[in-house]
C-alpha cells in the first residue's frame, strides 16, 4: 500500500508546527464523524480531565478507522473542536501515542461555545485515504 504524501511547508508558507499544511493520496476516502469521550457503553471518561478525554476520543478514532479498514497512518486530516485552547496540549499528546510527528496530518483546530453536551470537553473528526 502507498501511503499518503504530507507536505508539511509548501513553498512560500510558514512551516507547520503540529500538522502537516497538505496531505495528499490516491484510494478510498474514508470520513469518521466526531468523537467524544464515550466508553463502549456510552459512559463519560474523564469528568473535567482534558487527557483522559483526549485519550478516550483517541481510542473511539482508533476503532472507528479499524471498522473502515484504515489505521491512523491512513488520516489525512484531523480537525479538533475544544470547549477551551488549553486543552489543545492534552489533544497533542493522545495524538502523539497513535501519529508519530513525521506523519502528522493536515489539522484544524476551533474553539466552540460547547458541544453537544456540557461535559464534552473535545470533539474530533478524521479524515483518511486507504489505499488500493
Amino acid at each position: 500500500m502507498s501511503e499518503p504524501t504530507r507536505i508539511p511547508a509548501p513553498e512560500g508558507v510558514a512551516p507547520a508546527a503540529q500538522y502537516s499544511h497538505v496531505v495528499t493520496g490516491a484510494g478510498r476516502f474514508v470520513a469518521v464523524s466526531g468523537q467524544v469521550a464515550l466508553d463502549g457503553e456510552g459512559r463519560l471518561v474523564g469528568d473535567g480531565d482534558a487527557a483522559a478525554q483526549a485519550r478516550q476520543v483517541f481510542e473511539n478514532l482508533r476503532r472507528c478507522l479499524a471498522a473502515a479498514g484504515a489505521d491512523f497512518g491512513d488520516v489525512v486530516k484531523l480537525t479538533y473542536f475544544v470547549t477551551d485552547m488549553a486543552h489543545m496540549p492534552a489533544i497533542r499528546a493522545a495524538r502523539a501515542a497513535h501519529i508519530p510527528d513525521d506523519r502528522l496530518p493536515a489539522a484544524t483546530a476551533v474553539q466552540v461555545a460547547g458541544l453537544v453536551r456540557p461535559e464534552f470537553l473535545m470533539e474530533v473528526e478524521a479524515f483518511a485515504v486507504v489505499a488500493g
